[in-house]
């Protein structure tokens, strides 16, 4: 007598982008009325490989090779969110949907999330039992979030930190798919009647200054959207951006980035109030891309337009997480291309320098001490972690510009860079091991030491009490940590967004926008133009009233 074939269990590994074409045709089955799209995937995958990697998907593939399932979670902070689970057909009931779960559940714990979120349509009963199982539990609605059959969604929460949150032990049941989820409409406790929406200006605002495509859409001071693309990899090679190359990667994620974040917002096209676009400073090609797109969208639309400054834009990000910006606001704003302190008593309006980088900007200098130490690109998340084992006094480096007849609030890390380049030349040249986490915490230490020690002073000089910092070098903690010590000295609130709002999205753009709407200010003509070095002092760019009249019918569908 034969014995009985043992099925093969299905392999889980992680989905790469040769993946995307097989996954697709399971999803068009799945979920016909609202399958994602290609881009839509490759948007997803780009953020899932590297050290900032802030997406886990797996895909299970049987014996023969077919992809039999997928698997998508995003983190956000300590937030996770469970994109999308699907199983097809013919292994409903085998448990995949279980083994899929898991494997995002130790994705969450590997990316240090607290809690992890789902949606589920609410007629998914079998898919429900199967989350409860593992420990999540119903929280709330999004009315209306499977479209276009308009179906509810029920919201589902995990916290990691119980008991229940453990995916180990957990068993498997039967594997229903969700539908592709990520933060959609507006989420309605249970048992309580949904809220109205305010009338705060709703913008999407288009980010292409440099190598990150970002699209990020606001109500108001409330974030509903940040979806971004990064070329970084592409650039990496290089050891600092292409603009070609920036510019080429700008073309291919803008529909798809601009597509997920009105899906994660949960609006519609046709409900914006406005579309607002970095129009400089930043790359000519690149910042070329955004703008180019931005007038479509509002032609199309019948939206005003409003071409803003990309630095003004870093500062007003912070609304979106503390609040209205006091007025007025001493802004330190140190990025790779910038290093600058801005004087701001209305950010639409009224932005004074105060000082900046005659040469090298902060991020720059970060990126070639990278360089020289052979850690790749970009250099200061690196030089920053490599800085945490380090001894900060180990090496005295200069501090540019801190003498008696040099400029008070002006920046320069020029002869810095060369410095720490030379030390590090000699130590090689004579044999010697070079320390290199000494010499990026020391280097790290000149760099923001100069720079909260003049933002410091200007907030005293100008006698302004908060000091807002923006700007990817932003998120570096010894920066953070140091400026507040020194604020809290000087009796100065500090103001600094979190890590992801301070590198380039386009949140930012949204959030100036949007106050530019709820401050009347007039919109961009349609003869909008890149402008690569756009002052500062322009924190828009205004242009004629018939920019409001040109289309009278919504063009796009």
């Amino acid at each position: 007598m034969t014995a009985p074939v043992t099925p093969v269990t299905p392999v889980l590994r992680e989905m790469r982008w040769w993946d995307i074409d097989p996954v697709l045709e399971l999803e068009r089955d799945l979920f016909p009325e609202d399958a994602w799209s290609r881009g839509m995937f490759w948007s997803e995958l780009a953020h899932a490989r590297g050290p900032g990697a802030t997406r886990r998907y797996v895909v299970a593939e049987d014996e023969a090779g077919r992809i039999v399932g997928y698997a998508g979670l995003a983190s956000a902070g300590d937030i996770g969110d469970v994109q999308t689970i699907a199983v097809a057909r013919d292994h409903w009931g085998t448990g995949l949907g279980g083994r899929l779960l898991t494997e995002l559940l130790q994705a969450a714990t590997a990316f240090e999330c607290t809690e992890v979120m789902l949606e589920c349509r609410v007629d998914n009963v079998r898919a429900q039992k199967l989350y409860e199982r593992f420990g999540f539990e119903p929280i709330g609605f999004r009315r209306g979030y499977y479209q276009p059959g308009n179906v509810d969604a029920v919201v589902m929460r995990l916290s990691t930190a119980s008991d229940s949150g453990s995916a180990a032990g957990v068993p498997s049941g039967p594997a229903a798919p969700a539908a592709p989820s990520a933060p959609l409409p507006p989420l309605h406790p249970l048992n309580k009647e949904p809220r109205s929406m305010t009338d705060e200006p709703l913008v999407l605002g288009i980010e292409t200054s440099c190598d990150e495509t970002g699209v990020g859409i606001v109500r108001g001071t409330t974030l509903l959207a940040d979806a971004v693309a990064s070329s970084v990899d592409e650039h990496a090679r290089f050891g600092g951006v292409v603009p070609e190359v920036a510019s080429r990667a700008h073309l291919e994620a803008m529909v798809p980035t601009i597509d997920r974040a009105l899906k994660e917002a949960g609006v519609s096209a046709k409900d914006l109030d406005g579309i607002a676009v970095t129009a400089g400073p930043g790359l000519a090609g690149a910042l070329l891309v955004g703008v180019s797109a931005a007038k479509a969208y509002a032609y199309a639309l019948g939206k005003p337009l409003y071409g803003v400054n990309h630095l003004a834009s870093h500062i007003c990000v912070d609304q979106l997480e503390h609040g209205a910006l006091p007025e007025p606001t001493m802004a330190l704003l140190v990025s790779g291309g910038h290093s600058s302190l801005l004087l701001s008593s209305d950010i639409t309006s009224d932005v004074r320098p105060m000082g900046a980088t005659i040469d090298d900007a902060a991020g720059e200098a970060f990126d070639k001490i990278a360089r020289v130490l052979n850690l790749g690109f970009p250099g200061g998340p690196v030089i920053d972690r490599y800085a945490k084992e380090g001894d900060p006094d180990a090496i005295v480096f200069p501090r540019g510009l801190t003498g008696p007849r040099d400029p008070v609030y002006d920046f320069s890390f020029s002869g810095l860079k060369t410095a720490v380049a030379r030390w590090i030349e000699a130590r090689r040249a004579a044999g010697e091991e070079v320390p290199v986490r000494d010499v990026a915490a020391s280097f790290q230490e000149a760099v923001v030491d100069v720079l909260t020690r003049k933002a410091v002073r200007a907030c005293k000089d100008e006698g302004v009490d908060h000091l807002m910092i923006g700007g990817g070098v932003a998120a570096n903690s010894r920066l953070r940590a140091l400026a507040q010590e020194r604020c809290e000295a000087a009796g100065i609130r500090l103001r600094v967004p979190r890590p992801k709002l301070c590198t380039d999205n386009g949140a930012m753009v949204a959030a100036l926008g949007a106050e530019m709407v709820a401050r009347n200010r007039p919109a961009s003509s349609w003869d909008l133009s890149a402008d690569s070095s756009l002052p500062v002092t322009d924190p828009h760019v205004p242009g004629h009233d018939h920019v409001h009249e040109v289309s009278k019918e919504n063009l796009y569908s």
